[in-house]
């Protein structure tokens, strides 16, 4: 059985059918999915569609992130702010013109079960953006921030200590290893998961000019889709021009 990580995929039906299918993924594999399904390409609606049939015949761990988080309260008749709809919103709304009623609460059903993080019995810790409190996932004040925060990323990156220096991070000694989303790795110029100290970061940029990328966690091989943007070629995902 093999562990595989898959990164943000933001209504990109296409591209994640494309990768699953390059993974080669048979029942037996565990799929941990970080989150952000929605929001940015046009098949928002199609890709939950297609995660709630497929945990059927796949053993799947679905985690929350931000945008299924705004998507979940749209869905709920919530007002959400201009920046969501700035920010990939916009595609949701057209993409559920045509929604059937009972569709739509079989995806609130689906977003609503969103688990908010997962650890493993090996102590590798997974969610979709970090947490703050210095005890851990389980200690987190504002449950929000483990599917929001970016510091634990920041953190990550900008140390230099060595794990044994007494200032390092001490977020940074919980878990074996921490997999995360929600900050593209694009903005650090590179389309493919990047690790700094023990976290390991698999969101590619889906959303952008980026692609989605399912990493196995036991030996770090990974899969990735073509760019998304070259999969809906008449639109703009989350580009601004």
């Amino acid at each position: 059985m093999r562990t595989l990580v898959i990164g943000d995929i933001h209504g990109a039906l296409i591209a994640l059918q494309q990768v699953l299918q390059r993974a080669q993924i048979t029942p037996k594999d565990h799929l941990i999915f970080l989150g952000d399904y929605a929001d940015g390409w046009s098949q928002t609606p199609q890709v939950l569609d297609f995660l709630i049939e497929y945990q059927q015949q796949h053993h799947c761990t679905f985690l929350r992130g931000n945008h299924d988080a705004l998507c979940y309260d749209f869905l709920c008749g919530k007002t959400n702010d201009t920046m969501w709809y700035l920010h990939g919103g916009k595609a949701t709304v057209k993409a559920y013109e045509n929604i059937s009623e009972n569709t739509k609460e079989a995806h609130r059903n689906f977003l609503f079960a969103l688990e908010d993080y997962y650890l493993d019995d090996d102590n590798r810790l997974f969610l979709h953006a970090g947490f703050t409190n210095l005890r851990g996932v389980a200690y987190e004040y504002f449950t929000e921030m483990l599917y929001w925060d970016r510091t634990l990323w920041e953190t990550a990156c900008s140390t230099t200590l060595a794990p044994a220096h007494p200032q390092y991070p001490s977020r940074l000694r919980l878990y074996k290893q921490i997999y995360i989303g929600h900050t593209p790795t694009t903005r650090l110029g590179s389309t493919h998961p990047l690790t700094f100290h023990n976290v390991t970061n698999v969101d590619t940029g889906a959303a952008f000019k980026g692609v989605i990328t399912i990493l196995d966690i036991d030996n770090n091989t990974y899969w990735q889709s073509d760019p998304v943007y070259t999969l809906y070629p008449q639109e703009q995902g989350r580009n601004t021009k």
